[in-house]
């Protein structure tokens, strides 16, 4: 599930990249870094408004997300995903929780990137928005189905720890590029701060902080406490976080 894309003319010099997460990451904080390349251009969870469609979770702006992006996400992998790009490499910030009730054949046109952070970290900063959130909404649970579809298939898991990413960012996006068979550009280190035109219509809701960015922040330990009701989501996060683990950029 790793491969590049399929098919023939500009589609065929094409290589699509999901970069698949969970949430509070520093997904957009990688995507902002892609699109400094010259060579890529980016797109912000084009299958957001399919996953509230199917799934009818509430998060904050459901229905301005609804409503900025078709919700049919089987239209959205077709004419989006493996459509047609003026540039030779694509990425799309993805949360992997939005492949509900999705065919998954049209990753393997794709190069798949698994981005994951400490479940515990995850959740103490996913609960200041989704104070209820269950290991559906982690995606800790689509991860390790693409990781493990990805093994079974002979193929090696692309996988980044976002802890181990922001100790050392040139390290880390260098074998990232090399496992992509791209050349690494030194622009995706830093980025101009503030929104950017490729944003979701949810940004407000949760870009704030990688808005006041210019580049990667050092990590840093948090003291948080988590909900007691989010014991056993973190329970089962763990386990399936252990699976990722092995196979990240160290």
């Amino acid at each position: 599930m790793t491969g590049p894309s399929a098919g023939s003319g500009l589609e065929s010099a094409t290589m699509r990249i999901n970069l698949w997460s969970s949430p509070r990451n520093i997904s957009t904080a990688l995507m902002y870094a892609w699109r400094e390349r010259a060579d890529t251009v980016v797109f912000d969870e084009p299958l957001y408004a399919h996953y509230l469609a199917t799934t009818g979770r509430i998060h904050p702006g459901t229905d301005e997300v609804l409503a900025s992006q078709d919700n049919d996400g089987t239209a959205v992998v077709r004419e989006l995903i493996l459509g047609s790009h003026d540039k030779p490499v694509v990425l799309f910030k993805q949360m992997a929780k939005h492949l509900v009730d999705l065919d998954r054949s049209f990753l393997s046109r794709c190069s798949n990137v698994l981005l994951t952070r400490d479940p515990f970290e995850m959740l103490t900063s996913f609960q200041k928005r989704i104070p209820d959130a269950t290991i559906d909404d982690t995606g800790f649970v689509e991860l390790a189905q693409i990781l493990e579809a990805t093994v079974a298939e002979g193929g090696e898991p692309i996988v980044i720890d976002s802890k181990t990413l922001l100790h050392d960012p040139p390290r880390v996006l260098r074998e990232l590029c090399r496992r992509l068979d791209l050349a690494f550009d030194p622009a995706m280190l830093s980025w101009p701060a503030g929104p950017k035109p490729e944003d979701g219509i949810w940004a407000r809701y949760w870009y704030d902080a990688v808005h006041r960015s210019t580049g990667f922040a050092p990590w840093q330990a948090k003291d948080d406490e988590l909900l007691p009701n989010l014991a056993p989501v973190l329970d089962e996060a763990r386990r399936l976080y252990d699976r990722l683990r092995p196979y990240a950029i160290d």
